[in-house]
């Protein structure tokens, strides 16, 4: 069992939740989660460079000036791609990157990827994030009291807009519903901030799976 305290927003501690590592898994599975990252980094790519080949450049096909006798270097139509102007010989066309993966190969990953912040202290747990307004100060100041300096992932139980617009313009600083979670965005900052709620929502969704 794991010990994590619950925190305020002023950086109290106020309780402790008591976690059995074989809810998320028992291990962390390293080769499925390199697998869940690649999966992020690649449906991340957008694959939309392209550039014109000879049949989509504007120009005639016929042969510039005859083969000899002008003293000209040899040169066949406007659209080759040795003219400025022509097409490329080997034009970029847009393509699809995107992997898939098995939705339980996903949670898998996801367990993984949570563990892996657990057993190195970077998951921090605030009993709850309520705001009246929006408000970025307010939420910068949470960091602060909680300690979290560097890039985080703010993992909440449900969109709340609120929450939504004070994180927005705070640099490298994601919020997600735990809905959204996966491996790869988990992966890519150094801390992770759960609501109590969503933390438990995980949880309790793992133990059902399992039964």
């Amino acid at each position: 069992m794991i010990d994590l305290a619950v925190y305020n927003i002023q950086g109290k501690e106020v309780e402790s939740l008591k976690i059995d590592k074989e809810v998320l898994g028992g291990s962390i599975r390293y080769p499925l989660l390199k697998q869940a990252i690649v999966l992020y980094h690649a449906n991340k790519h957008l694959g939309t460079a392209a550039t014109k080949s000879r049949s989509q450049v504007a120009g005639s096909d016929k042969k510039l000036y005859k083969q000899k006798g002008t003293g000209n270097a040899r040169a066949g139509n406007k659209r080759t791609g040795v003219r400025v102007g022509g097409g490329n010989a080997f034009a970029k066309t847009m393509r699809d990157f995107g992997k898939q993966m098995p939705k339980k190969q996903k949670r898998l990953a996801r367990n993984s990827a949570i563990l892996a912040k657990l057993l190195k202290n970077n998951i921090v747990v605030v009993d709850e994030l309520n705001f009246e307004k929006p408000r970025t100060h307010d939420f910068v100041n949470v960091l602060n009291n909680l300690k979290i300096e560097r890039s985080c992932l703010v993992a909440i139980n449900a969109v709340d807009e609120n929450i939504y617009k004070s994180i927005r313009n705070i640099p490298k600083v994601i919020i997600t519903p735990v809905s959204d979670l996966n491996a790869g965005e988990i992966c890519s900052c150094q801390k992770m901030l759960f609501t109590k709620e969503a933390l438990l929502s995980v949880l309790n969704q793992n133990k059902e799976s399992n039964n």
